[in-house]
């Protein structure tokens, strides 16, 4: 079973002045497709924290693939996209190309998301959205295409092409 680690970036959330909505939707959206929940964070919109975080999840193997959310909008605050650029060893542009494409079918907001996705080490890294709505949006359009793509990064599956 792949193991999840999900982590929220929101500093009111971190001291407890409001609920994590997004989190609870990743959860539910992983383990309905068969993903196993290890961690589940709120953690402050601090780039070098989030960062941190994320390196020892990746590092230790504690975690096939981190799914953060919020943090990737224009506010100053906003460091998530440049927390998880800190930390990943390579990029993985398709994905949140492919968040934004799906989500301007929706809203013309969705090209203000600054989402990037990496990898480390044997760890896929995506940036979600901040809402719930738009978490919920984003991940079931990506959700499938993702295990295959863990299972070529940890060498269960060795090749893309299709018989």
């Amino acid at each position: 079973m792949k193991r999840v680690a999900i982590i929220t970036s929101s500093d009111t959330g971190y001291r407890g002045e409001r609920e994590d909505l997004s989190g609870p939707v990743i959860r539910e959206i992983v383990e309905e497709a068969g993903y196993d929940t290890v961690l589940m964070e709120v953690l402050p919109d601090d780039r070098e924290m989030l960062s941190k975080r994320m390196a020892e999840i990746a590092d230790s193997g504690a975690a096939e693939l981190i799914l953060t959310t919020g943090g990737t909008g224009f506010s100053q605050r906003d460091v998530m996209p440049e927390a998880t650029e800190d930390i990943i060893e390579r990029r993985v542009p398709g994905i949140p190309e492919a968040m934004r494409a799906y989500s301007m079918t929706i809203t013309k907001r969705a090209m203000l998301s600054r989402a990037t996705a990496g990898i480390r080490k044997g760890t896929l890294i995506i940036n979600l959205p901040g809402s719930p709505k738009a978490v919920r949006e984003s991940l079931e359009y990506i959700i499938d295409a993702l295990g295959h793509g863990i299972e070529i990064l940890t060498g269960e599956a060795s090749n893309c092409a299709r018989k």
